[in-house]
């Protein structure tokens, strides 16, 4: 397991490395370790924090049951600057919208997978990322979805 820390405008974020895909995003210190991947993470997360528009492009593993994978699938197709509620993808996957929330809490890479996006049917929701909520909205103003928060 490899990992690197990067300095953002949320807090110190380590983005983990195993096997050619990126596992986790944590926020908090973690290694320095110095690999391609891990320096192409880095540099595509700095540029998210720059301009939301650039996006993400690294290979991802989602290590968790096969429901945590379709959540993760179903967040990252949600476009920048767009919002899904837990039931938009309750119906999508064929769960209660309580077991979307629980698999967005369960995002193992946070930001690069969107699990801010998803909202409440009547309000935000939670987050389970440092700062919490604040950071959920951070995160959406950031990429210019916050008009949806008013």
């Amino acid at each position: 397991m490899l990992q690197t820390t990067v300095d953002t405008p949320t807090g110190l974020m380590t983005l983990t490395e195993e096997d050619g895909a990126i596992t986790r995003a944590e926020w908090g210190q973690g290694g320095a370790d110095d690999t391609p991947l891990l320096r192409e993470a880095a540099a595509q997360l700095a540029a998210y924090f720059d301009d939301p528009a650039r996006g993400f492009d690294l290979p991802l593993r989602v290590e968790a049951s096969e429901f945590q994978q379709k959540v993760c699938d179903a967040m990252l197709a949600i476009p920048l600057g767009e919002t899904r509620t837990y039931g938009d993808l309750a119906k999508e996957i064929g769960v209660p919208a309580q077991a979307i929330g629980q698999g967005c809490g369960g995002n193992p890479i946070p930001v690069i997978i969107p699990c801010h996006r998803v909202l409440g049917a009547n309000g935000l929701g939670g987050f389970s990322g440092r700062g919490g909520v604040e950071t959920k909205v951070w995160l959406l103003k950031h990429e210019r979805a916050g008009g949806l928060l008013i």
